[in-house]
């Protein structure tokens, strides 16, 4: 099941045992009364009214005559306490209990068997009571009304000491809210009590609205009233020091009624018809840390062959509607749409029919979100009884009467990354199991497994990219707020059209699309890294090198990743990496590390230096981590050693398998232009030399797959006979290196054809810019020199270009290169070419 709701509290487990108890220890005594006195066929009677903020959750049931018991949960102390006991058989509309407990406030009404309970009798009343229970003392009453009523104490952020005031909201079902001060006071001891019960002054917070959710946890209310038609969304933002603040309001492209009424998280809402959910709309707003606001919404059904639902980002500005087949006239909906928070997503949820997780952080990407339906055991994974997401991912199963925790099974999410087809589906499991890692080492293991087998299975994105760069991201996100807008969190880059919304926020969106494709973006790339990098590559080639001071920042950079990176991975790599200087890719890293410190300090505001800083470091060497990590894991389940490398036999499929895997790494790297570990080209070349026919590896070196690193070729030069295979491979590779790491090579292999290598650009060096003149004396001939007058004159002329810029090659290092050298390799050319 790709979600599962681990319990948090559980009425049958967490209070039943404790009412027997207490029963039992009632019967023991003889006591009559002022107990949680009930029977065994009573106990269904026990149900949760309400969720405070601070975890503690509200609870009734009714004894054998049919007096009202309150009881709290306390979910830090896992204790339960007997609150209050209305002696009179009423049922409980809504009920809560302030921080301190010491005052609780419910709202009762009378019902008769013969009328369905949400609808109020002629001339009945819903009491609104206050309760003062510091210990159990007086009663007040708030309200008797013929509409019911629903009540919410209000929390401060703050619980050090007990407050001399506290706040209560009245909901109220004619479409007002208003919040009561109560003052309380301290007598005779601990004994707190109502300071002025008979003025408790009262304001109103809202008015004329049809629609209205609580969030407990940051004390916030929103709430829908219709200004012409238009449906408006306000919020309103409860603060400790008393006042309360309208913190925006904004129309919704949503059409409701003026006639209908509905509360989300105000306690239990159990007068709702469960058994015509499906007929009515659902809606919510979805809040995260990271600064999301997301409104969820599916109107009523009017069809059952498919059911439509929208998501409006409003930290977005902008929302999308989906639209999802249910199937045959035949597939009755008898359950209604669930909408869940699950921090980073959210959960949209039909019993029987379909889970659709949407990626809430990064909505413009639709392949970031994940659609599964079809298989019973995807989409009956959650109770079908109504459930009601509140703050923190808890879900709330009023029928059951269970607290539970939602959490992405990622076990599951890993079997279906594994098994899916479909390269959308791939890629949004993807992005799931690295967005609620909770060991991110172990699944990053799982899925470079995976990545191992299937290289080649994803044909609209590159695999290892992806993985390398959402990995990469979510490994340094929690640092700092922003940092989605900063550096890149998928390598795809298509963007999805999105509905816009009406009015001022269509403007909006127009105003995001500018900035978007008008304005240099925020997010990160190494566009500016690459020109610099070749520029530093060209000036190395041609010898020159700018200040010897800016080019040591850029490697002590580099060795600070290294560093960095050595000391998060203690155990030894069994792949032959960080085994050479590699100065390309150390420049590379240098700058990366310089631009992306630039970049994260210019955006950044408010962060200390040092902080980026070490999360530059640490980026970087996540990314070259996961790149060692994929290696690491293709050598060790191919059984593969160092010693591979020593030519001594043909190639294995496992090596050749390695090499494809370290081929589609330098895809990946290359067009998003990232660094490498050093030595990375070196052991990719030598697996190529190992592994393909002489033409398929040329081919792979002339189309800049394949690199020819000084150490590679000097590894080639010594560990490889000079047999006619080995000699034309050797000679192939020569003629392809620049001509300083060419010159030094051809040093290194004692061979007629080095020989002329080297004979060849000594004479070009000498002859350079060459005037015939007359020679300035005769070479004596040594006995035993060839009498072949063209090469006599040719070296005669050598002999005196030498002579004449003796000092310039000296300190050029030539000095082993002479007229004598040219001849000699001359001479055995001409024999070789003769056959003799």
């Amino acid at each position: 099941m790709a979600l599962r709701l681990v319990s948090d509290f559980d009425l049958r487990k967490d209070v039943l045992p404790w009412l027997r108890s207490q029963r039992a220890a009632s019967a023991a005594a003889g006591a009559r009364g002022g107990g949680p006195g009930v029977l065994e066929n009573n106990y269904e009677s026990l149900r949760i009214l309400n969720v405070e903020r601070n975890g503690n959750i509200i609870y009734t049931y009714k004894d054998d005559k049919g007096n009202v018991f309150f009881g709290l949960y306390d979910c830090r102390t896992r204790q339960n306490e007997h609150l209050y006991t209305f002696e009179k058989d009423l049922h409980v509309v809504s009920c809560s209990v302030n921080s301190e407990r010491t005052l609780l406030a419910a709202s009762l009404v009378h019902f008769t068997k013969e009328r369905r309970k949400n609808e109020l009798q002629p001339g009945s009343k819903c009491l609104t009571l206050l309760v003062e229970i510091h210990p159990v003392n007086n009663v007040k009453v708030l309200k008797a009304v013929d509409s019911y009523i629903w009540v919410q104490f209000l929390y401060p952020h703050v619980e050090s000491h007990p407050l001399a005031e506290n706040h209560l909201l009245l909901i109220s079902e004619e479409k007002y809210i208003e919040k009561i001060h109560i003052q309380v006071t301290q007598e005779d001891g601990n004994r707190v009590v109502l300071k002025d019960s008979g003025h408790l002054p009262r304001e109103r917070v809202a008015e004329d609205f049809v629609w209205a959710q609580w969030d407990m946890s940051e004390q916030r209310l929103y709430y829908i009233d219709l200004k012409k038609s238009r449906s408006v969304l306000k919020c309103i933002q409860f603060s400790a020091d008393e006042k309360f603040n309208l913190m925006f309001e904004a129309p919704l492209d949503i059409t409701l009624s003026d006639s209908g009424f509905k509360l989300v998280n105000f306690g239990c809402d159990d007068l709702q018809d469960e058994e015509n959910l499906s007929k009515h709309l659902t809606l919510c707003v979805f809040t995260n840390h990271t600064g999301t606001l997301c409104v969820c919404y599916s109107p009523k059904f009017d069809s059952w062959e498919k059911i439509t639902y929208s998501v409006f980002y409003f930290h977005k500005g902008h929302s999308k509607t989906f639209t999802a087949a249910l199937g045959s006239v035949d597939s009755h909906v008898t359950k209604g749409l669930t909408f869940l928070n699950l921090d980073y997503y959210v959960a949209v949820y039909l019993p029987g029919h379909f889970f659709h997780l949407l990626n809430i952080q990064h909505p413009d990407l639709i392949c970031h979100s994940l659609f599964l339906t079809g298989n019973n055991e995807v989409v009956d994974m959650l109770p079908h009884s109504p459930l009601q997401s509140l703050s923190g991912s808890l879900v709330l199963d009023w029928c059951s009467g269970k607290l539970s925790r939602a959490v992405l099974n990622q076990s599951y999410l890993l079997q279906f990354l594994w098994n899916t087809q479909l390269d959308y589906e791939k890629m949004g499991a993807l992005h799931c199991v690295l967005s609620w890692g909770r060991d991110p080492q172990f699944l990053e293991a799982k899925i470079i497994q995976w990545i191992s087998e299937n290289i080649s299975a994803c044909h609209s994105f590159d695999l290892i990219q992806e993985f390398i760069i959402a990995s990469s991201y979510w490994s340094i996100y929690p640092e700092t707020s922003n940092m989605d807008k900063l550096l890149p969190y998928s390598s795809v880059l298509t963007w999805n059209t999105v509905h816009s919304f009406k009015g001022y926020w269509e403007k909006l969106n127009s105003n995001l699309e500018y900035i978007k494709y008008s304005k240099p973006p925020l997010l990160y790339n190494n566009s500016m890294v690459q020109r610099e990098w070749h520029s530093l590559i060209s000036e190395e080639k041609t010898g020159r090198r700018r200040s010897m001071v800016y080019v040591r920042n850029i490697l002590d950079n580099a060795m600070k990743v290294i560093s960095n990176l050595e000391a998060r991975n203690l155990e030894p790599r069994l792949t032959p990496l960080f085994q050479e200087e590699d100065s390309p890719q150390r420049l590379l890293m240098g700058l990366m590390v310089s631009e992306l410190k630039d970049h994260l300090l210019r955006h950044l505001q408010g962060v200390e230096k040092k902080k980026i800083e070490q999360m530059v470091l640490d980026y970087i060497s996540k990314l070259l981590d996961l790149i060692c990590q994929i290696l690491e894991t293709s050598w060790r389940k191919h059984h593969l050693h160092p010693s591979v490398l020593h030519f001594s036999k043909r190639a294995s499929a496992a090596e050749f398998t390695v090499f494809h895997i370290m081929t589609r790494i330098l895809e990946a790297t290359t067009s998003l232009f990232l660094p490498l570990p050093p030595g990375f080209h070196t052991l990719h070349t030598l697996l190529g030399v190992h592994c393909l026919p002489l033409h398929n590896l040329l081919h792979y070196i002339d189309d800049g797959v394949l690199l020819l690193t000084e150490t590679a070729v000097t590894r080639l030069m010594k560990d490889l006979d000079n047999s006619e295979k080995n000699e034309k491979l050797k000679f192939s590779i020569i003629v392809r290196l620049p001509p300083l790491i060419g010159q030094k090579i051809c040093r290194l292999w004692d061979h007629p054809m080095s020989s002329n290598i080297i004979s060849r650009n000594h004479v070009k060096r000498l002859l350079l810019n060459y005037k015939k003149q007359p020679l300035s004396s005769m070479i004596d001939k040594s006995p035993g020199s060839v009498e072949f007058l063209p090469l006599n004159y040719f070296i005669e002329i050598l002999t005196d270009r030498e002579s004449s810029s003796q000092a310039l090659y000296a300190l050029e290092g030539h000095d082993n290169v002479d007229a004598k050298f040219v001849e000699e390799a001359a001479l055995k050319h001409t024999t070789m070419l003769l056959g003799l």
